[in-house]
């Protein structure tokens, strides 16, 4: 995991709690926050509840790069896809990653293109 984007989707890909935690503690800043149109977190731990949520509403399913990142600076952005593994993605979206000195994830600011009626 050597971009902001491969921690940042393996985060979200992480099954268990333990994992999550982990990846949360290497790979985000203490004070790392994330806002999309229907959930906002601040620190670490409300950021794995949020994730721990979003995996407990589409189980099984992968999050998944779409298209090349953009980046510049401490900032990316990228399209992901959610859905079965080796299938279309059932929600899209579209992400702007911001990265502290150390290179750990600080601000999300995500966007919902496409999801499910």
């Amino acid at each position: 995991m050597n971009t902001p984007v491969e921690r940042y989707l393996a985060t979200w890909n992480a099954a268990d709690d333990a994992t999550r935690s982990q990846l949360l503690g290497e790979h985000w800043s203490e004070s790392a926050w994330y806002i999309d149109p229907l959930a906002e977190a601040a620190g670490r731990e409300a950021i794995g509840a949020t994730i721990a949520a979003v995996r407990s509403q589409f189980p099984g399913f992968v999050f998944s790069l779409v298209g090349a990142p953009d980046a510049h600076h401490h900032q990316v952005r990228f399209q992901w896809g959610l859905g079965p593994v080796d299938a279309e993605p059932v929600v899209i979206g579209f992400d702007v990653v911001k990265t502290d000195d150390a290179g750990r994830i600080e601000q999300v600011l995500g966007f919902l293109d496409r999801v499910p009626s």
